[in-house]
């Protein structure tokens, strides 16, 4: 029985630095602003799972298209195995799921919450004791499944609405949502009639005054990035923020890539923007492995631009997700040969220090 599990364990421990040495390689590739553009894009559509495992299906998947195993370059939909039967879909033969990373979590109680050292782990079945408050917390991690619609037969996936945009133009209602979530945090909003107003940049957004002012001389899709740029400052790099005291080049490519991600997941061509080097600015942070910059930055990107997105009333893209599917219900069918639920895997974020200035300025 020992010799079992400890097989097991050695089994699953080799899939783990499998999946480790995948996700490093993808994050590698991220050397340009091209390519951080296009990952952030890819993010957008899959922006129900966290970056790492993003980036893990997008490697993946190039590789099964390469291998005329899919026929698109582009996953529309992936699920877990058993998630997909109960959309009344099948793997097809001789398709191999894409690994992912899968957390496994504890419950822990404490009487004293701000406590960090009073958690204790519960038991299977245990209860807490009186007054305590119970939480859920990652543990560790375990590889997990999941496959492309296209991977798939049975039936029919519906699509939901895609988002129409004219060249130029901004999606319908996406200013003023943007507006109301600047709002909400005690800034106002501003449009001046050029650059020369605010220092030569598209965008400003200045903790001091508590205004964020965007120049009106661009087409309305390049004031409503601007504007979701700005917000990305006002909700990750304002003075009361925990790490507001972090890499100049870094705030400005988490600000730059959270609009992206808002405006591709409301289908916005966001080809002619430009992202600084990733190479660039990770390098210049001592102490810190670029990829390691680079991950956790992601997540935080992707954090921030879930919580704006989710705060929305616009027409946006599907998140990579099957419509139909709630992937927090078990699903039930057949008996599974992979794991049946696959959760996002919560990257850890990097502390990162150096002087934030009062004002920042997209200058793009």
């Amino acid at each position: 029985m020992a010799t079992t599990r400890e097989s097991t364990r050695e089994q699953r421990e080799a899939k783990l630095d499998e999946l480790h040495e995948r996700l490093t390689s993808a994050v590698e590739q991220l050397v340009s602003g091209e390519d951080w553009r296009r990952a952030l894009a890819f993010a957008a559509r899959f922006r129900a799972r966290s970056f790492s495992n993003t980036l893990l299906i997008w490697a993946q998947h190039a590789g099964a298209y390469e291998a005329g195993r899919v026929p698109d370059p582009m996953p529309s939909y992936v699920a877990g195995y058993r998630q997909g039967q109960g959309l009344g879909r099948q793997v097809e033969k001789g398709q191999s799921g894409y690994m992912i990373l899968a957390p496994v979590t504890g419950r822990f109680a404490t009487a004293t919450p701000s406590d960090p050292e009073s958690w204790r782990r519960l038991g299977k079945g245990e209860k807490p004791r009186p007054g305590e408050v119970v939480r859920s917390k990652m543990i560790t991690a375990k590889p997990a499944y999941v496959w492309d619609a296209s991977q798939t037969a049975g039936d029919p996936i519906p699509e939901p609405p895609a988002p129409k945009l004219l060249e130029g133009e901004a999606p319908v209602g996406l200013w003023d949502g943007l507006a109301g979530l600047v709002e909400e945090r005690g800034f106002t909003v501003l449009r001046v009639p050029h650059e020369g107003m605010i220092h030569g940049a598209n965008g400003v957004t200045d903790y001091t005054a508590k205004t964020v002012a965007v120049r009106e001389n661009m087409d309305p899709a390049a004031q409503v990035k601007t504007l979701a740029h700005e917000l990305g400052h006002v909700l990750l790099h304002g003075p009361d923020q925990e790490d507001a005291r972090q890499h100049r080049g870094i705030g400005e490519v988490e600000a730059e890539s959270a609009a992206l991600m808002i405006g591709a997941a409301h289908g916005m061509d966001t080809s002619g923007y430009t992202i600084p080097y990733v190479s660039t600015w990770a390098a210049r942070v001592d102490g810190k492995e670029p990829v390691e910059i680079v991950k956790a930055t992601g997540e935080r990107v992707r954090k921030t631009a879930l919580a704006i997105l989710d705060q929305l009333d616009t027409v946006q893209v599907a998140n990579g997700t099957p419509p139909g599917l709630d992937r927090d219900t078990p699903q039930h069918g057949h008996a599974a040969r992979e794991p049946r639920r696959v959760e996002p895997f919560p990257e850890p974020e990097a502390q990162m220090a150096s002087a934030t200035p009062a004002i920042q300025r997209q200058g793009l």
